[in-house]
């Protein structure tokens, strides 16, 4: 090694000016996005701080003209994306960067982000609970949109299967992250609005706010409110929260939780048909009931009046409205057996059979029992009309006149019973079972 001249030797300030020209010109300004780390605030008003990734850290400056437009407070910890010029610090030759433009990155960003658009949205009357619509309670298709591929549909469907098979359920598969995520999501929303289902369910399993970002994005939102279609909104877990779940018409705390909103119990639906076959049949026991106190009520009115028109209007009522309860309970029978047979197609598949032909059986039997109740009410109702009738008839003055007996009246009609009261010359109308005549009085005697 050959030995330095004069002019080959310089000093250290030298040595750093270079350094600083030849960074300065090399690389004059860069975007960086980093976390803030050891951040020190002193009374000058400067900030100085470093930045780090999982590999290395560089020294920043950022003086005080600059750090006063920062729209937040920067904190260690915090991702940034920073604007800088890349410099050496001649004094102690320390490489740094002069910050003059910081904002925040990463969830930082995100959240502020979602405040922005959850507070327009608001405004805009997205989150109304007036625009609210209620779940069906027993859905006849159900579309699911989220990752073909993600737990989140395992979840649902193993749920839809133990709760309620019979529902036939549509995917609609789409991306739940990514750039394209929320255009897909919203796409998808729209395709199941417009199919034949009655129950959307959206959403997909947990992950960071970054990966849930795409149910915080506006065409997401705007697709779960012009959907007509019921939707439940179902992403990540309890703690995770969106702007899709603001908006939806229910919000489930996972996908799993989504699903048990979605359908009810087979086992609770089967003991709700039997507790209405239950309650159909005490009901039409409180009719008979009603219906016979009544005729008993119609029968004692009847014993204390005229025994003509008045008794025959009230049967041809009695029978009137015992023919309205007969046709009233066979089409509530009809209704209900026609109910429980749709009800059993529908679960035949999967439900415990026996049960549904047992509840069927005794239904069938219930309505035997009921016909044959009502025909044994009518028999004896009708017996006793004529019983009834017979027996007024027997004291009327006209079955006294058919066994050949004749009732005599005066002139002005009222009935003689007594000889005495006769005179001579005196026309009196005599009446018999069939016709009547006048004759005149020759003579009167007293027995």
């Amino acid at each position: 090694m050959r030995q330095p001249s004069a002019t080959d030797i310089i000093t250290v300030s030298e040595l750093n000016r270079r350094a600083r020209f030849a960074l300065e010109s090399e690389v004059p300004e860069v975007w960086i996005e980093a976390e803030i780390s050891n951040l020190a605030r002193p009374a000058s008003g400067h900030l100085y701080f470093s930045l780090k990734d999982d590999a290395a850290q560089v020294r920043c400056a950022m003086f005080r003209g600059s750090n006063r437009r920062l729209a937040f407070t920067p904190e260690n910890g915090m991702a940034v994306l920073i604007h800088a010029k890349v410099g050496l610090y001649e004094p102690r030759g320390e490489f740094q960067l002069v910050v003059d433009h910081m904002e925040e990155a990463g969830e930082g960003l995100l959240r502020k982000q979602f405040e922005m658009l959850k507070q327009q949205l608001a405004d805009e009357g997205l989150f109304d609970p007036t625009h609210k619509q209620e779940l069906p309670e027993l859905p006849q298709q159900i579309a699911v949109v989220t990752s073909p591929s993600g737990a989140a549909i395992r979840d649902v469907l193993h749920i839809l299967e133990r709760r309620f098979p019979s529902v036939p359920v549509l995917i609609y598969p789409t991306a739940v992250q990514g750039e394209t995520a929320a255009l897909q999501i919203a796409r998808a929303i729209a395709a199941a609005d417009n199919d034949d289902n009655d129950l959307i369910i959206a959403g997909r399993g947990g992950g960071s706010l970054e990966d849930l970002w795409a149910f915080n994005e506006e065409p997401v939102a705007r697709a779960i409110f012009a959907c007509a279609t019921p939707l439940i909104s179902a992403v990540g877990h309890e703690t995770d929260f969106t702007i899709a779940d603001l908006v939806a018409d229910v919000r489930a705390p996972t996908p799993s939780g989504a699903a048990e909103l979605a359908v009810p119990d087979r086992n609770d639906w089967l003991r709700q048909l039997t507790s209405r076959e239950q309650q159909m049949q005490r009901a039409l026991s409180r009719i008979m009931e009603q219906l016979a106190q009544r005729a008993d009520n119609l029968q004692h009115r009847l014993s204390r009046s005229h025994p003509g028109n008045l008794l025959n209007q009230q049967r041809q009522k009695m029978n009137e409205l015992l023919r309205r309860l007969a046709s009233a309970a066979k089409e509530q029978v009809g209704a209900e057996r026609w109910r429980l047979s749709e009800s059993v197609r529908r679960l035949s598949l999967q439900s415990p059979v026996s049960r549904v032909q047992l509840c069927a059986a005794r239904l069938q039997s219930n309505q035997q029992r009921l016909t044959r109740a009502m025909r044994q009410q009518l028999d004896s109702h009708n017996n006793r009309f004529g019983l009834l009738g017979s027996k007024l008839h027997s004291v009327s003055p006209l079955a006294t006149l058919d066994r050949g007996y004749a009732m005599v009246t005066g002139e002005d009609g009222s009935v003689i019973a007594d000889s005495s009261s006769l005179k001579e010359g005196q026309e009196v109308k005599t009446r018999l079972a069939k016709g009547s005549f006048t004759s005149v009085v020759k003579s009167q005697k007293k027995d």
